[in-house]
């Protein structure tokens, strides 16, 4: 567990109101129950518990979405979460997040989002690169990474700060209407020159209808953002072939496929960003014996592994690298070459791309 915190990260999959840290959910949530908008004592056990059913689980969703409903709330959490990857060695990060109205205070889609990026710039505790640069910056910009020792240095100059990239893409909520699917990806090119670089399709794959959400995930395409579906988190197989023909850059979780899916999906070689603990908690995978991570890799097809939600799974980025390695028998260069083999998959600018293998083949030695 030690050689995985330590080994550079990419992470592909957190969403940002689930990676809340316990702490600062306990501090919000006994807030609201002092003012008497919920009742703390039926949900401080959830919060403090570790191993979560999946019911809790749920429960614990239910309770994020009531806390995050403000500005302070969307920044302050932003700040934590980029904070925490960091310092478990994280060096890029795609995070993910809906952006919410609340009209009772006046919060709109762009003031979420505006919230989030107050929350980026407001790290001090780490570098953190999240506005992409223009061509005449490249040269500069490729020392981001480069000028950071890889392992612990006990010097207090910027030479040893951490340093993480950051971009973000905005997801698609499936109880959204067209309209509301389309204002999201207009947003995010509005954005675009602060770091949204893609759009995911995310939320209860129990609601919604895949047509309802491409005219905008055309659009998307057709201006050229990235984008990233949650795809077979239930059995759907006409979704599932739908999303798989769509050919996005990324897919997450890839579970509920049927034979005929895993045939498209290896022939496309459409990345499967896999989220094992999630997987698990939520009981949409069995037991990690079986979890199809090891099908995927023993075939080379392309894959990440990620948190997915990782204050509500009780898990870090470090976590699911050991879990990996235990359960499907992998040594330090097989997990230090799937982080490495990651860096291809991110969204990020060629520039940020180029850094990252650089960077990575700098420290391989080390890790190898």
């Amino acid at each position: 567990m030690e050689w995985c915190f330590s080994m550079p990260k990419v992470e592909l999959h957190a969403h940002l109101n689930g990676s809340i840290r316990d702490s600062t959910l306990l501090e919000l949530t006994k807030s609201l129950g002092e003012r008497g908008v919920i009742n703390f004592s039926q949900v401080e056990h959830i919060i403090m518990k570790y191993n979560r059913s999946v019911k809790e689980v749920f429960q614990l969703f239910d309770l994020i979405r009531i806390v995050t409903t403000d500005h302070a709330t969307v920044t302050r959490i932003t700040r934590e979460v980029i904070e925490d990857f960091a310092s478990e060695n994280v060096v890029y990060l795609e995070l993910r997040t809906t952006p919410k109205r609340n009209d009772a205070i006046g919060m709109t889609k762009s003031s979420y989002v505006e919230a989030v990026l107050k929350g980026l710039r407001s790290v001090t505790s780490v570098d953190v690169d999240f506005i992409p640069h223009g061509e005449e910056e490249e040269e500069h910009s490729r020392t981001f990474l480069l000028n950071t020792p890889p392992t612990g240095c006990e010097d207090t100059n910027n030479y040893c700060r951490k340093r993480i990239y950051v971009r973000l893409l905005l997801s698609i909520d499936r109880r959204e209407t067209t309209e509301a699917a389309m204002e999201t990806v207009k947003l995010a090119l509005q954005m675009r020159p602060f770091g949204v670089v893609g759009i995911d399709l995310s939320g209860n794959p129990l609601l919604g209808d895949w047509n309802t959400y491409l005219p905008a995930l055309k659009f998307a395409r057709e201006q050229g953002l990235y984008i990233t579906l949650h795809c077979g988190e239930i059995p759907n197989a006409k979704e599932i072939h739908q999303m798989l023909d769509f050919k996005p850059q990324r897919i997450g979780h890839a579970i509920c496929f049927e034979d005929q899916h895993w045939e498209i999906l290896k022939s496309s070689k459409i990345p499967v960003e896999i989220c094992l603990t999630s997987n698990i908690r939520t009981m949409t995978v069995r037991s990690i014996d079986v979890h199809h991570f090891d099908h995927l890799y023993k075939a080379k097809h392309p894959v990440v592994l990620c948190t997915d939600d990782f204050g509500a799974f009780s898990t870090t980025l470090s976590n699911e690298y050991n879990i990996a390695a235990n359960a499907f028998e992998l040594g330090k260069k097989e997990l230090f070459e799937l982080s490495r083999n990651a860096v291809e998959l991110i969204f990020a600018e060629r520039r940020v791309k180029e850094d990252l293998r650089k960077y990575f083949n700098s420290v391989a030695k080390i890790w190898e």
